[in-house]
């Protein structure tokens, strides 16, 4: 976009410099009444800044209205594209960075994503179908498209390598209630969960991960929880091989969207001591204990304080709708 307002600017010199040479002959020269190219070049340069020493001076009738008719609208536009520029690089970035320092100011339990992609478009919108809003959503990119795409769609967003440590800090790392790390490269996600990690010890990080392989790195570099999209995918296609229902109903569980949905909870009181297949009010699918997935059939598995519930419910819209 620079290039090409000096491309425009340069061009637009050029085509007044072509005008006062055709019509050097109404143009005089106090100092010694010879107008050289050289002459033309500086007499164009006074007069589309506007300094005008008046050392040459256009003295015919017709060199006088073209510099009224056709140099001043090229000066004018000359300005204008000098003042937007200088608008947009220094008085619109100091507005905005005002207003980023303010939102970052009151900005807790907020979720940073850290690349705006296909895979973080479709979390961030996922959250908002949540129930979180736009505004708790902080978008952290390395391209200027996404950053502004980012804001069409309500979030704020900071330009950046989400791997440096003052960019998420920044982004008041150790006040946001999740980090997701949605880049398309696994080395970049491993050093932007060390870097998060090294910054804050307490929240949660959440990492993208595109090779098996690399998903024990990224655990050990301090990420709660890996998403494999690629094998996700094959999953639901495998399945579908031989059924039409399935594929629809698991997308129905892991989106806000659908009428039923998974969630995690914590055991209510009257549900401790009790094996998950004799609760009625809930359909539990898996009890966590101490990091470690429990079947749910087991007959000897009673529920205990502290263990997480994996349940399907309705979702709130399914609810809304059944009221």
């Amino acid at each position: 976009m620079l290039q090409v307002r000096a491309g425009v600017v340069v061009g637009a010199f050029l085509l007044v410099v072509a005008v006062f040479w055709w019509d050097r002959e109404g143009l005089r020269d106090n100092y010694d009444e010879q107008m050289s190219f050289i002459d033309v070049i500086y007499f164009t340069t006074v007069s589309v800044t506007t300094i005008g020493y008046g050392d040459i001076v256009p003295v015919s009738p017709r060199a006088r209205l073209i510099d009224s008719l056709v140099v001043t609208p090229i000066r004018l536009f000359i300005w204008a594209i000098f003042f937007g520029t200088a608008y947009q690089l220094v008085v619109q970035r100091w507005i905005e960075d005002f207003r980023m320092r303010r939102l970052q100011a009151r900005l807790e339990q907020h979720v940073i994503l850290c690349g705006y992609g296909h895979a973080g478009r479709c979390a961030a919108a996922e959250l908002v179908a949540r129930g979180l809003a736009p505004r708790q959503i902080l978008i952290i990119d390395a391209g200027r498209d996404n950053i502004e795409l980012a804001a069409e769609h309500g979030y704020i967003g900071i330009l950046g390598d989400a791997t440096h440590e003052d960019v998420l800090r920044e982004s008041m790392l150790p006040r946001a209630r999740a980090l997701f790390v949605c880049t398309d490269r696994d080395d970049t996600n491993v050093l932007i969960v060390l870097t998060a990690r090294h910054l804050s010890s307490t929240v949660r990080i959440v990492a993208r991960v595109e090779e098996a392989e690399n998903e024990k790195l990224l655990k050990q570099s301090g990420a709660n929880a890996t998403v494999m999209p690629s094998r996700v995918g094959g999953i639901l296609m495998a399945d579908s091989v031989d059924s039409s229902a399935l594929t629809a109903c698991v997308m129905d569980l892991i989106s806000a969207d659908g009428e039923i949905m998974l969630l995690e909870r914590a055991p209510l009181p009257q549900e401790i001591g009790q094996s998950p297949t004799q609760i009625g009010a809930a359909l539990i699918v898996r009890v966590m204990r101490n990091g470690e997935a429990l079947g749910f059939a087991r007959p000897d598995l009673r529920i205990e304080p502290g263990d997480k519930l994996v349940i399907v419910a309705p979702a709130p819209a399914a609810r809304d709708s059944a009221r």
